[in-house]
């Protein structure tokens, strides 16, 4: 598309040259208005043609300019006014500049035209988000633009378009798409359709508005019905199909392999590692050796254990509990990923791109090779293993006294899950035949108990807020089909791991906090006001005496959780608050951790699967015997890194919740019929949502399936009331209602009500 634009513009451009002699004249007379003479063409200095020299002529002249006039202010000879012809193009191609009625050219800053990418709905509207920051006319920033469906102008879904911002309505600008710059989506996982002439692939992404068109020679020998990846060949003109062809079978869609495949392609999550990065893993050692203990601690001796679940495979993290006279001394290893990970290394540019590792039922995108993930890196019982330590000094209160780091070499004594941990605080020394556990280990388990209890109480006394949440655990059968749905029960074996984790992340954020060193938090914002007063609102309905605050604290919000603690309204309240709440981030600036009522707060415990976690081992390493003149990352580094990290963390949570409600969808589509108790969860004008009390999965009542009143939806209440009955359907509460039907394409689950 740019190369014809270009060809297109010189071409025309050419034909219409101006006679040597005349161009000579002009750049005489600008020699002259410049205040010298001009020096002849083999001693003149001409200025280099690129993209700054267009965009500073347009800058200059402060008013869109013919291509010509470009060309002229350009003052270059002749031999090179094609390049400036190019170099325009580019910037057009490249959505810099744009081309106005009348051939002119003019600046996109200046004229209310923003470059960003397209999200769109199923329902044919869309969002364009700038790519660089926007502002509107009081000044506050643009964070997306509302596309209606008419002015989407033939843009899909993931395109970097250009738009013209029309108006600014209440809830915020509005604009038409003038141009699409490069199409963000080329190929497409999709349902392959085979009809009498032609065959379309239906793409899974109900954001892609379109069907592919497949050429009979182009179906790679798909079948009807079957999950296929496509490439888009052409992209036609607005209200036309794409043309493509089918690059690979993906296979039966009731396959999880093949659902777990759509969902990587469609967040665009890389499943294979780059070939340089394979190649940094293979010239590591595949164990520890002699020279990577220099500067360490010998801890190898120290009973550290782990504690993960029975799936598990990298291990993060190791600890051990002494209790002394005086207190506690808890000692948290953390992989030493960063010895590994050289940084700005392929292997390191790999894992940022990632960012996060990716956890699905029964598999794992991982964010670092095995090699490293469930090898090197992984604390396996038994192995010497080079770690990061946090060594915290606690009172008999629970009170930190002090803490320090330090690089060790470690030995793990044992691998536990939580079970047989929770086996040895349920029912202590009884349990030591059966697991072969020896009685040491068993002390340290219960010392760990009383401990996290103490920590546990002192974070609750600060105001540090406990959703307690159910959640659901997807039994799967051998060929990826969820067989069971049930409740995870959160238990102390849980609670031990994450009371250190979170003492360990404290630690390391407050050292770095006093010496005032550069560093990556992981920051959670206080409420916005407006959200609280609707909470503080809706909890009133439900009869909890509860005042707006003058201050929004974490103190207040535990308050809240535990007036409605054990009431029937506990649940929807711990809900509701909780979607008060703003997403926790990764920033430069230490905002403090709302919901953990904490000053200082990032992440330092999960280096295999959290590339922050890399960034705060190098800079804690960095800084261990003083604090560096010049940081290990610069304050713009890490924004930067904070932005991107937050980002990808977004996008595998995405993923991850997507292919849960895929396989949810298909479960629930061998249900129909069947009933279920369940809670309100969610109101809306067209109904309500509710989630089945005992698998905890969601689906909607419409109102078009409630035949026996016609109800108003009052939004402030949230709840519907029939007009003639008066029955209500309030948020939080307890129904009965059986699977109608399911739509998979769609993931929609529909109840309805059952009588009574």
């Amino acid at each position: 598309m740019a190369s014809a634009r270009i060809a297109s513009i010189v071409a025309s451009m050419s034909r219409k040259k101006r006679k040597t002699d005349s161009t000579s004249q002009r750049q005489k007379s600008s020699s002259r208005r410049r205040g010298g003479k001009r020096k002849s063409s083999q001693g003149r200095k001409y200025p280099k043609v690129t993209e700054e020299l267009v965009l500073s002529i347009l800058t200059e002249a402060g008013h869109p300019l013919y291509l010509r006039e470009i060309v002229h202010l350009s003052h270059v000879p002749p031999n090179l006014k094609d390049k400036v012809r190019h170099i325009t193009a580019r910037l057009l191609d490249s959505g810099k500049i744009v081309l106005l009625k009348g051939n002119r050219y003019g600046l996109v800053e200046k004229m209310q035209l923003v470059r960003g990418k397209l999200s769109m709905h199923p329902d044919g509207f869309g969002f364009v988000t700038p790519e660089d920051p926007a502002k509107d006319s009081s000044g506050q920033e643009i964070k997306d633009i509302f596309i209606p469906p008419r002015r989407v102008k033939g843009a899909v879904h993931g395109d970097t378009v250009l738009v013209r911002i029309d108006k600014f309505a209440k809830k915020g600008p509005e604009g038409t798409i003038l141009r699409v710059i490069s199409h963000g989506v080329t190929e497409i996982a999709g349902t392959f359709r085979q009809g009498h002439s032609v065959a379309v692939v239906i793409p899974d992404n109900d954001r892609l508005l379109f069907e592919v068109i497949i050429a009979q020679g182009n179906t790679a020998g798909a079948r009807d019905g079957d999950m296929v990846v496509a490439r888009i060949d052409h992209f036609p003109e607005q209200g036309r199909n794409p043309e493509g062809s089918v690059v690979r079978v993906l296979g039966n869609p009731e396959d999880m392999e093949v659902q777990t495949q759509v969902v990587l392609m469609k967040y665009d999550l890389p499943l294979e590692f780059p070939e340089e990065a394979l190649h940094d893993t293979e010239a590591l050692p595949d164990r520890v050796i002699d020279e990577d203990l220099r500067g360490r601690r010998d801890l190898r001796s120290l009973p550290l254990v782990t504690i993960d679940g029975v799936k598990a495979r990298d291990f993060d993290d190791a600890v051990h509990v002494k209790k002394t006279r005086s207190g506690y001394v808890l000692t948290v290893a953390i992989a030493d990923v960063s010895h590994y990970v050289q940084r700005k290394s392929h292997l390191d540019s790999s894992a940022y791109e990632r960012g996060t590792s990716v956890y699905f039922p029964g598999s794992v995108i991982p964010m670092l090779p095995e090699a490293l993930s469930n090898n090197l890196c992984s604390l396996v019982p038994d192995e010497d293993r080079l770690v990061m330590v946090a060594r915290i000094y606690f009172s008999l209160s629970g009170k930190v006294k002090k803490s320090t780091f330090f690089k060790a070499v470690m030995r793990s004594h044992r691998r536990f899950t939580y079970e047989e941990v929770q086996d040895i605080l349920d029912f202590g020394k009884d349990v030591r035949s059966a697991k072969k556990t020896p009685r040491s280990l068993i002390r340290m388990v219960h010392c760990m108990e009383e401990l996290a209890g103490l920590l546990g109480e002192q974070r609750r006394a600060r105001g540090s807020i406990d959703f307690d949440l159910p959640e659901s655990e997807l039994v799967l059968g051998l060929q990826g089909r969820i067989e069971e749905i049930v409740r995870r029960e959160r238990k102390t074996s849980h609670r031990l791991i994450e009371e250190f984790m979170i003492a360990a992340n404290e630690a390391v954020a407050r050292f770095f906090e006093e010496r005032s060193v550069p560093a990556l938090y992981r920051i959670h914002e206080v409420p916005e006001q407006e959200k609280i007063s609707d909470f503080v609102d809706f909890a009133r309905t439900l009869g909890l005496n509860i005042k707006m605050p003058g201050k929004i604290t974490p103190e207040w919000c535990q308050g809240v959780l535990e007036m409605a603690s054990g009431t029937p309204q506990e649940y929807i309240i711990n809900t509701m608050l909780l979607r008060t709440m703003r997403q926790a981030v990764y920033s430069a600036t230490n905002l403090g951790h709302f919901g953990l009522a904490s000053t200082a707060y990032l992440h330092f415990t999960s280096p295999i699967r959290r590339y922050p976690d890399l960034i705060v081992h190098r800079i804690l390493k960095g800084n261990l015997r003083k604090v560096r003149k010049r940081p290990v990352y610069t304050e713009e580094q890490l924004a930067e890194a904070g932005s991107t990290l937050s980002k990808r963390e977004r996008v595998a949570m995405e993923a991850e919740w997507e292919l849960l409600d895929r396989l949810k969808v298909r479960y629930m589509a061998e249900h129909i019929g069947e009933e279920f108790e369940g809670v309100i969860s969610g109101t809306a004008a067209f109904g309500f949502f509710v989630e089945l009390s005992e698998i905890l999965i969601s689906g909607v009542v419409r109102l078009v399936d409630l035949a026996d009143d016609y109800y108003e939806f009052d939004r402030k209440r949230h709840q519907l009331t029939g007009k003639k009955t008066g029955r209500v359907f309030r948020l939080g509460q307890p129904v009965k209602v059986r699977v109608k039907d399911v739509n998979i394409a769609r993931r929609q689950i529909n109840f309805e009500i059952v009588s009574g």
